[in-house]
């Protein structure tokens, strides 16, 4: 979970944590007290096997007459390490339900409150300005045959769109470019399971506060992801790596599937908020020590890729308690979405620092010392939702779309998507 050294010896530090996260720091206290009595069952357990250990070699040495008496005491001694063990195993699970409401710690300097106190740290570009009434992404999706909701519900219900012809062509494009774009960066491509098990969903903190957003296949016990960020934490899972020759970068391309619960009557209209679609995910295994200049590296990729695509956007430092519990710094970039006449989140880059690592036991050696955790970070590079934001930046009066010049490799070297008659 969280090291447990910080923990015991600046109490003071993981409750401001909390409290910036608009938690109660006497989850705090509670962790404390319930990992000592954790210690305290486990010194009592191992006194009483020792006592145990011993009384069995005097009863191997004992005359034959005092044997029955020391064998009867054996037994009962048995009982009192059965009994120890059991208060041992319940003091862990007490220990490991407290520890688990104790979210990662905050990076110094990550503003504190909820969704609405997250604090900007740039914008790039003019907003798009038109001398005629813009379209949504939707109404232009339509005219160019590139976004079907309305089969998309007969099909599977809300939430759910067909994104055909130049839609689903625009979608591959702009991962393609993403894809070549990570490889360029000294990432390996990989194409994840989407189905994991409970242990490495828990691990990446996702059955906390947003367990209400994953699907769960009861039969199977297996959770559908929301990120390629969960397979690829779990793909070191009990491992020590060799970070000598730098970090392990690697870029997930997957299917991403989220109940989107919370969200009844938001972004009901369109792809901006679906229930499925695709993205491509960066992930780092890095040292603790690297992390943060691994997390501006992360966020500079996803910038040059907003730039390139010619979309208006900020970048945000999220508040402590929008971050999620595995994030200890989280940036965000919002694209300007022109009919909304607001910054809507394209990607967002966080820095795990070593939370999901303690929980998945992914270690490292430092030179000459003893394995450490690693440090994790994810980022968006790529997803279904640019879509939106590339169509209503580049519409023309006409409905057409011009294509931004990097994409065009990928479309055959189409220059405008135009409206199907």
């Amino acid at each position: 979970m969280i090291d447990l050294a910080l923990l015991r010896d600046d109490p003071a530090l993981v409750k401001r944590s909390q409290e910036a996260r608009g938690e109660s720091p006497d989850t705090v206290d509670e962790a404390l007290a319930a990992d000592r009595e954790r210690r305290t069952a486990i010194t009592a357990f191992e006194e009483l096997r020792a006592e145990q250990n011993a009384h069995g070699k005097r009863v191997a040495k004992a005359p034959k007459d005092e044997k029955a008496a020391l064998v009867a005491e054996a037994k009962d001694l048995s009982e009192r390490v059965k009994a120890a063990q059991q208060a041992v195993t319940a003091a862990e699970d007490a220990a490991s339900a407290a520890l688990a409401r104790i979210e990662n710690i905050v990076i110094e300097g990550v503003p504190a409150g909820g969704e609405d106190d997250f604090v900007t740290l740039r914008t790039h570009g003019e907003p798009a300005a038109f001398d005629f009434e813009p379209r949504d992404h939707l109404a232009l999706g339509e005219m160019l045959g590139a976004i079907d909701t309305e089969r998309g519900a007969k099909v599977s219900g809300a939430r759910f769109a067909f994104l055909t012809g130049i839609g689903a062509r625009l979608e591959l494009a702009i991962m393609n470019l993403g894809m070549q774009r990570a490889l360029e960066a000294g990432f390996i491509p990989m194409i994840p399971p989407t189905l994991v098990r409970a242990e490495v969903m828990r691990g990446t903190g996702f059955l906390g506060q947003h367990a209400d957003e994953v699907y769960h296949l009861d039969d199977d016990d297996l959770y559908l992801v929301g990120t390629s960020e969960v397979p690829l934490a779990g793909y070191h899972m009990d491992e020590i790596l060799d970070l000598e020759p730098g970090a392990r970068r690697y870029a997930g391309w997957s299917t991403c599937y989220r109940r989107e619960a919370g969200s009844y009557g938001k972004d009901t209209r369109g792809i901006i908020r679906l229930h499925q679609f695709n993205k491509l995910e960066m992930f780092v295994y890095t040292t603790p020590d690297d992390a943060e200049a691994e997390h501006l590296r992360l966020v500079e990729m996803q910038e040059r890729m907003l730039q390139d695509l010619g979309l208006s956007y900020r970048v945000i430092d999220v508040a402590a308690g929008d971050l999620g519990s595995s994030a200890a710094r989280k940036y965000d970039v919002e694209a300007w979405v022109p009919t909304q006449g607001a910054y809507r989140e394209l990607t967002s880059t966080s820095n795990c620092t070593t939370y999901q690592a303690r929980r998945l036991d992914i270690r490292y050696r430092p030179e000459g010392g003893r394995t450490a955790p690693v440090a994790t970070l994810n980022g968006t590079l790529a997803t279904t939702r640019w879509i939106v934001a590339l169509l209503e930046t580049h519409q023309r009066e006409d409905g057409s779309v011009v294509i931004p010049e990097v994409l065009r490799p990928y479309l055959g070297g189409l220059e405008v998507a135009e409206p199907i008659a």
